[in-house]
């Protein structure tokens, strides 16, 4: 088989592929399919339940990555005429890889690692939510971030916590008896969570407290937290900036034999349109017998076009 007659079979499969994956109601189909194989997750967390129907529940997984390896088998093949552009969406690489680790026989045989994978695909759902894909890019965007906003909390605890344990640490052991016990009041503080008492018993205690207390709820519960928002919020708009800006690049990798068509009956159109301009000065003069034959010729031509 030539280049040319596997290059067109390619195209041809690649053509097919792509209408059935590109349907509504094959999007439609994985979907549900993500949403059955979550709720039989669900469903196995109930002992009674798994012991009458595991026979049933053990059809339903095989039955659910069956259909997943042929989503995904459909989707390759969508791609056949360009395998690079299937590897180039991170999309189509988390799919790819959750489907084949299913199949891993060391993978297998663990089943806390293969409930997870099978946990993984419920993810699968920001394919099929573009306002979900670009919520988790966002913060994936704002992990740099929010690793910042992190170490300037952690060094808040820390500072107050010792603090803490300085004014408080013999008039109430129970809460900030140790540095450990004191940031862990402080963190579940940071909620706002019981701080009217701590504020009274601090009271009792002296009436700096109420400075300490006032001061760490400034700082952490509102200034920090706000931090986090506008943080998380600037990641959001940078992925909905960068989804706009893919989604023409993402289209075109999906859609490229149309342009292909596009291109070629613009050069049909060109060459038409030269044999008609042809023709029509071939018709101005009274032609020979052989220039006849070349007219004839050439709408026979055009004809064919």
């Amino acid at each position: 088989m030539s280049e040319h007659r596997v290059r067109t079979v390619r195209t041809a499969l690649a053509l097919r592929c792509r209408a059935v994956t590109e349907a509504r109601w094959f999007a439609l189909t994985v979907f549900v399919l993500i949403l059955v194989n979550a709720a039989l997750l669900g469903i196995e967390t109930y002992a009674g339940v798994v012991a009458d129907w595991h026979h049933w529940l053990h059809l339903a997984e095989h039955a659910c990555l069956a259909a997943f390896t042929v989503e995904i088998v459909l989707r390759l093949a969508a791609h056949a005429d360009r395998p690079r552009n299937f590897f180039k969406d991170p999309w189509n690489l988390f799919d790819l890889a959750v489907v084949l680790c299913a199949f891993l026989p060391f993978l297998r045989e663990n089943s806390t690692v293969l409930r997870l994978l099978r946990l993984a695909r419920v993810l699968r759902t920001a394919r099929f939510l573009p306002q979900l894909r670009v919520v988790l890019v966002a913060v994936a965007r704002s992990l740099p971030g929010t690793l910042s906003f992190l170490l300037v909390g952690a060094l808040l605890l820390y500072v107050y916590a010792m603090v803490g344990w300085v004014f408080f640490g013999r008039h109430d052991p129970e809460h900030y008896g140790s540095l450990g016990r004191a940031v862990l009041t402080l963190f579940l503080l940071m909620t706002l969570d019981g701080i009217g008492d701590a504020v009274h018993a601090g009271l009792d205690i002296s009436r700096w407290s109420l400075l300490y207390y006032a001061s760490y709820v400034l700082l952490a519960s509102f200034v920090l937290v706000n931090v986090l928002i506008g943080v998380v919020i600037t990641s959001l708009d940078e992925a909905r900036d960068m989804d706009r800006e893919e989604s023409p690049a993402r289209q075109s990798r999906i859609d490229p034999p149309a342009d292909d068509h596009l291109s070629l009956r613009r050069r049909l159109d060109e060459a038409r349109r030269a044999l008609d301009e042809l023709e029509q000065e071939l018709g101005r003069s009274a032609p020979p017998p052989s220039a006849t034959t070349d007219r004839s010729a050439l709408v026979a031509a055009r004809r064919r076009m």
